[in-house]
């Protein structure tokens, strides 16, 4: 059983079994800025982190600033970022973004959550994520990842992404709310995956209930 009692034993684990693993995508290409950040994250919802690294790295080789993004077109923006998902929606939601943060902040990214999904084309997981790698504040960032395995764990009980973070914003102890995301990602891409988890692998084998897992890979 996971729970309160051992989830920051849980999660020292989780660190070591992810130690092996290509870092994910947003926080290797994104340097801490928060505009790059921002970029990155939006580039990578629904995309594979391969084709969000080399996606942001030649972004940001054309555009690092809204400054310098808004000088390019919506169909240059599409090109350069193609193949990640809904790229051309993208390429838009980006050129609208960098144009709204001159127009409205001066050129700077909000630092909060708020202020952040105010914004048009800003979800909060998108929020979450900018606010804990670009500002170091307190977030809980909540992907797929985060909450299929949370709730595979049996830690929280939830149905929704959204509804996951406001859980584990009153349960999980705010010292792992910045790490949960970047540990359970990896952790959830190469171990316990969607479909088929490495549970005869998994360093957590004996502690999860395994809750909705139907399917198992066994080691190889």
């Amino acid at each position: 059983m996971i729970d309160n009692s051992n989830i920051s034993e849980v999660l020292k684990i989780v660190k070591e079994a992810i130690k092996p693993f290509e870092p994910a995508a947003v926080p290797e290409v994104a340097d801490k800025d928060p505009y790059k950040i921002l970029i990155a994250t939006i580039l990578s919802l629904r995309t594979k982190d391969e084709v969000t690294r080399e996606a942001a790295i030649r972004l940001f080789q054309r555009a690092k600033t809204p400054q310098d993004m808004i000088k390019l077109t919506e169909e240059e923006i599409a090109t350069i970022i193609y193949p990640v998902g809904f790229y051309r929606n993208k390429a838009k939601t980006i050129l609208s973004i960098s144009r709204l943060l001159l127009d409205k902040y001066n050129g700077k990214v909000p630092d909060t959550i708020e202020e952040l999904t105010k914004i048009k084309g800003i979800g909060r997981k998108t929020a979450n994520l900018v606010v804990t790698l670009a500002y170091n504040k307190p977030g809980v960032c909540v992907d797929t990842h985060v909450h299929r395995i949370t709730n595979r764990w049996g830690y929280v009980k939830t149905k929704h992404p959204d509804e996951t973070e406001q859980a584990l914003r009153k349960k999980l102890p705010r010292e792992h709310w910045m790490e949960i995301n970047n540990l359970l990602v990896l952790f959830g891409k190469n171990i316990c995956k969607p479909v088929g988890p490495r549970c005869d692998e998994c360093p957590l084998n004996k502690l999860c209930p395994k809750i909705g897992v139907t399917s198992k890979k066994t080691k190889r």
